[in-house]
């Protein structure tokens, strides 16, 4: 039986990376295993570029056209890097196979303007079906700053098709004070083994946010929220969040989670934000939803699979894949391909890059 990761393992883990402060050693060594990551990755490449676009959040589902359809988050060039809070939109593009290069077909969802909740941002995409209905989980923003950030949900009969909008978001923050009172980012989704449908959800506390000195600024958590139909209303499980590592040093926290089931496990992949480092992923389980094992290593930085030249400067966060998403085998189980955005490539700014997963570990 799986061990969950418990307070008293967080304490301990907290009390080597206090060691690494005074011995001098850095908390990633400290924690390093002799394991190899989790996914054995073969890389196929940057699968998407757009000249005079960043591409982000490249969220993959089988059509029934046999084809891999791709819905992913683009901004202007001219933005910079940080243009996805203020004027990203979702669109769709395919491929035959996960082998081949993507090509845009449309957009799906833009920012609608001034009244809308998701006024000045449309990011975040995570493309699910559920019976003969898609499911476009998002975020929106309606002041282009994080603090309006919140999960939504646009639906489909088909893939290419009219895509229905929400009035309102699917999921709001916690009341002032508590731990996920900034925000509803960062969608995952699974139905969970008690009939319900899973909604886990990316937040942090406004207070913290604002007063933290240092390079990343807040502490990133996950919280659940369940529901009957895929569709909601969706009610937290807890007020509580259910991945928490804010007893850790260094501020370690985690983002960009993405969640599927396989042989009776919930599993979860993660970016990395000091648990390890900041380039890796990491991979947990749980069978609640609620107690998770302790985090390993799910796939390294990328030069670790590739090489490529120094991109300029402006691009700071190039070597790492973020945003991971996993296009299962058509058994709906079995982990195929590791999807993610990383900055670089032609264009010099980022896109989707694809792998494929090797192993197929229960």
């Amino acid at each position: 039986m799986e061990k969950p990761f418990t307070r008293k393992e967080f304490l301990q883990t907290s009390a080597l990376g206090m060691a690494a402060v005074f011995f001098g050693s850095s908390f990633t060594g400290l924690l390093s295993s002799d394991e190899k990551p989790y996914f054995n990755l073969k890389p196929i490449g940057r699968s998407l570029q757009l000249e005079g676009y960043y591409i982000w959040c490249s969220s993959p589902i089988w059509g029934e056209d046999g084809k891999v359809h791709l819905f992913y988050s683009r901004w202007k060039k001219e933005k910079g890097m940080g243009g996805w809070l203020k004027g990203s939109e979702i669109c769709r593009a395919e491929a035959n196979s996960p082998f081949d290069k993507f090509e845009h077909k449309q957009v799906i969802l833009a920012p609608r303007g001034e009244g809308f909740w998701d006024a000045t941002t449309c990011h975040n995409p995570l493309i699910k079906k559920v019976g003969n209905q898609y499911l476009l989980f998002f975020m929106g923003t309606s002041n282009g700053k994080t603090n309006t950030k919140r999960i939504g949900l646009a639906t489909s009969k088909s893939l290419d098709g009219e895509w229905t909008r929400p009035d309102e978001p699917l999921l709001l923050p916690g009341k002032e004070g508590s731990w996920d009172d900034h925000c509803t980012t960062n969608p995952a989704f699974v139905k969970g083994n008690d009939g319900k449908y899973w909604l886990f959800y990316k937040s942090w506390n406004t207070h913290e946010y604002e007063t933290q000195k240092g390079p990343i600024r807040g502490n990133r958590k996950y919280g659940l929220a369940k529901a009957d139909s895929p569709t909601g209303a969706y009610v937290k499980v807890s007020e509580n969040p259910v991945i928490d590592f804010s007893s850790l040093p260094n501020n370690a926290q985690l983002e960009d989670a993405f969640v599927w089931k396989q042989k009776e496990k919930f599993h979860m992949v993660a970016r990395d934000m000091g648990f390890f480092n900041h380039e890796y992923g990491l991979h947990l389980t749980t069978k609640d939803g609620i107690h998770w094992t302790k985090p390993e290593i799910a796939y390294l930085n990328m030069k670790s699979y590739i090489s490529e030249p120094t991109p300029p400067k402006n691009l700071n966060r190039f070597g790492r894949l973020e945003r991971p998403m996993i296009l299962l085998d058509k058994d709906g189980e079995t982990p195929k391909f590791l999807f993610g955005a990383t900055q670089g490539g032609e264009f010099e700014t980022s896109t989707t890059f694809v792998f494929e997963i090797l192993n197929g570990k229960a």
